[in-house]
């Protein structure tokens, strides 16, 4: 018997982590972070000092890194076998990864990682193509979206509130650029699967959204 699949997809900022990992929570259920798994080979590429043109070099090390995610209250990850959950939320992790994302042959090397999560009780996957591509069997699709705007409000929040230096313009113009190579990429673009329940959650509570998610489950 396969297991149930929830997808959460939309684009950067909307806070897909935040929901599928409470609703994961609360409904018992397995939780795939697919973003977590690209920055995670931007952060291998990174340690390899690999150029972002060497194709097969970055294939070569997306194949040999091993992955752990461990989930409590908040997701850890580690690479090989040391915690990078610190560098996963960097701006330059998020750029790298958005570029690696886009090489076919790094998609087909992460798919069946990604399918291999599918396991019982249930299956809550955050992404840019889990319902598209990925899962595209799933019973319960939802694309979770909000406007640059906002997402980048909420990103320049995200960062100040750890120290970090900001700039809000900046940010909006990162998060308009990534959207923009997310939809556009010739492989598994960013795009609300057939059949999605749509949420704007610009002016949503992360409450009310859980909410609406379950309801579709329920």
């Amino acid at each position: 018997m396969l297991a149930p699949v929830l997808t959460i997809d939309g684009p950067s900022g909307a806070g897909k982590g935040t929901v599928s990992r409470l609703v994961a929570k609360k409904l018992g259920w397995h939780y795939l972070d697919s973003g977590s798994i690209y920055r995670s080979v931007a952060i291998a590429v990174q340690n390899a000092s690999i150029d972002l043109a060497n194709i097969s070099d970055i294939v070569k090390v997306t194949q040999a890194m091993v992955l752990e995610f461990e989930c409590g209250d908040s997701l850890i990850v580690k690479l090989n076998g040391k915690d990078i959950t610190n560098q996963l939320g960097l701006e330059s992790t998020g750029n790298i990864a958005s570029q690696v994302a886009a090489i076919p042959e790094v998609r087909a090397v992460l798919l069946q990682k990604q399918q291999d999560f599918r396991q019982l009780p249930g299956l809550v996957a955050d992404g840019r193509d889990m319902g598209t591509v990925v899962f595209p069997d799933a019973g319960y699709k939802v694309f979770l979206t909000a406007s640059a705007e906002k997402r980048a409000e909420r990103r320049y929040k995200q960062l100040i509130e750890k120290e970090i230096d900001a700039n809000l313009a900046e940010i909006k113009s990162e998060i308009e650029t990534r959207d923009r190579r997310d939809m556009e990429r010739e492989t598994a673009p960013l795009a609300m699967a057939s059949g999605s329940l749509y949420i704007d959650s610009s002016e949503m509570t992360i409450d009310s959204v859980i909410e609406e998610v379950l309801n579709l489950i329920r």
